[in-house]
């Protein structure tokens, strides 16, 4: 099996590279950032792959990173999420974003990718959620918040706030960590009022 490829660009199509690899021409199928992040043809490149085996074919991915990779593979386990969902949202986030989409429940994050629709999202949160956390860089108060926000378990001053702070146009993301950090400056008693303001200061940073 294929684990990495290391040779020379020999050109970039619009979803795939061929590489040259002492003398054999590889087709490599990526996701469109990480062709965009690729050298020049005629450059030395390295790609992390996966190897795809079916009846009627055999198809290599590339990826820029071993996460990437990883998250080609868990994608992939989805129900309703084949090769080109993944390497969709592999297209537009990078490693780390899709796990802090999933562990905080962003599903606006995730239906950003092309032909990644409502209930396709929801199927990739809900089916990874216990996955994420070990691949996110967000905080366990942050992911806290996030979650009962999601899941309609928090207190209404946390929803409230939460809510308040992505009608003025901040992600799901950013207004749950400012949240969380104003929940542990004013405590668990604070108002809606109070942890508005609180996250405001925090955004402003």
């Amino acid at each position: 099996m294929i684990g990495k490829l290391k040779g020379t660009l020999e050109s970039i199509g619009e979803d795939h590279v061929i590489l040259d690899v002492h003398g054999v021409g590889y087709q490599v199928f990526c996701p469109s950032r990480v062709l965009q992040g690729l050298p020049r043809p005629g450059e030395a490149a390295v790609l992390h792959i996966e190897t795809i085996v079916r009846e009627d074919m055999i198809r290599l991915y590339g990826f820029a990173q071993e996460a990437e990779r990883e998250w080609f593979r868990l994608l992939m386990t989805v129900q309703g999420v084949g090769a080109k969902v993944a390497l969709a949202v592999l297209g537009i986030l990078k490693a780390g974003e899709i796990a802090n989409a999933i562990a905080l429940s962003d599903k606006a994050t995730i239906s950003r990718a092309p032909g990644v629709g409502r209930r396709v999202a929801e199927r990739i949160l809900a089916e990874l959620k216990d996955k994420a956390p070990g691949f996110a860089s967000v905080d366990g108060p942050t992911l806290a918040v996030a979650r009962d926000v999601s899941e309609n378990l928090a207190a209404r001053p946390v929803a409230d706030a939460v809510s308040a702070l992505t009608n003025l146009g901040y992600g799901q993301p950013q207004a749950s960590a400012a949240v969380a950090k104003a929940i542990q400056t004013a405590g668990d008693t604070a108002t809606t009022e109070q942890l508005i303001r609180l996250g405001l200061k925090e955004l402003a940073q």
